[in-house]
């Protein structure tokens, strides 16, 4: 029978602490987070803002000026307990709700290898959820989530999100995860996705989170690119860049490259195109993710077309634009 992804967009907060994932809170519950990035601090800012004022949130990453930094502006305003850990061992050990949000899979394996390769195994009395919400490989995240379970030191999810650091900052992203369990586990992963984002999609068993992302991803790349010739062609015909934004936002050619993202500087003031592409999301990530996303193809024998041509074209770009969000690709159309 065919699964069906289920998407769910609102629902109270259950964040279980005992073995049947009951849904009564602790009182005061300990939130752990892994990973400062640009996605990440603004994933835990939104985290500790809903959270209970009450509720402990432990913070760690391998720069310490980001950790200090995050410390320091959310406690100039409130009185939240916020600690820094030193290791991600050491936040794991102190944590129920663990949330990674890593730059790839071998950042993946070095966090969990810490945290899990102890001859000591993590203190008992905690319901541990390990939520990793970075980009990796299938492979990667299995091989993670059977060592976290068999080692008896709690469930693993994973789930990758959608909607770039704008989503982050708004806590608007939408997140997708795999989840093998009861259902109350999908509704306790659910709860905790949703004080960062404003949809979860429950794909199915752990590894379809990545699934769905990658298959999302794949077809950003394309459409990132597309986007970027169809302007340029009609720029270069003569029209104007807003006026042609504006047509192409209310046909059959809208998507999020053009509408949100548009790799034109000027026509959308809150893209990175119109602050010389920097933030947003990384030419090495859409990169990066393109190849996942043909590692994926090629183990179940899907082809993808236009994949080689894409990653050739990002290459490039990136030689001649490099740390630039990956609309720049524009620029190197352009100038062809």
């Amino acid at each position: 029978m065919r699964r069906v992804p289920v998407m769910i967009t609102h629902g109270p907060l259950c964040h279980p602490c005992r073995r049947n994932f009951s849904s009564t809170m602790p009182r005061r519950a300990s939130w752990g987070f892994i990973g400062l990035g640009q996605m990440g601090y603004n994933m835990a800012k939104n985290l500790r803002s809903k959270i209970s004022p009450s509720d402990t949130l432990i913070v760690c990453d391998t720069d310490g000026n980001t950790t200090a930094k995050f410390v320091k502006e959310l406690s100039a305003t409130d009185k939240f307990d916020i600690r820094v850990a030193k290791s991600a061992r050491e936040l794991a050990e102190k944590s129920e709700t663990i949330i990674s949000s890593l730059p790839g899979p071998e950042s993946v394996k070095q966090v969990f290898a810490s945290i899990l390769g102890e001859q000591v195994p993590l203190p008992s009395g905690r319901e541990r959820l390990f939520i990793d919400c970075s980009t990796i490989d299938l492979t990667t995240s299995h091989d993670v989530a059977r060592a976290v379970i068999s080692s008896g030191s709690g469930q693993f999810v994973d789930a990758p999100m959608s909607g770039g650091v704008v989503g982050a900052q708004t806590a608007s992203l939408t997140f997708m995860f795999g989840a093998s369990g009861s259902p109350q586990l999908v509704d306790r992963v659910t709860s905790v996705l949703l004080l960062m984002g404003k949809k979860a999609w429950h794909l199915g068993v752990q590894g379809a989170g990545l699934s769905g992302k990658l298959a999302n991803n794949y077809l950003l790349a394309i459409c990132n690119i597309a986007t970027a010739e169809a302007m340029n062609m009609g720029i270069k015909s003569g029209l104007d860049p807003k006026g042609l934004s504006e047509m192409i936002n209310s046909s059959t050619g809208r998507c999020w490259s053009s509408a949100v993202n548009n790799p034109v500087p000027g026509v959308i003031e809150t893209a990175p195109a119109s602050r010389n592409y920097e933030g947003g999301f990384g030419i090495h990530l859409m990169k990066k993710d393109l190849k996942l996303a043909t590692e994926m193809a090629q183990e179940f024998q899907a082809p993808l077309i236009l994949a080689g041509k894409a990653l050739e074209i990002y290459n490039e770009a990136e030689n001649i634009h490099p740390g630039k969000d990956f609309s720049v690709v524009y620029q190197y159309i352009a100038n062809q």
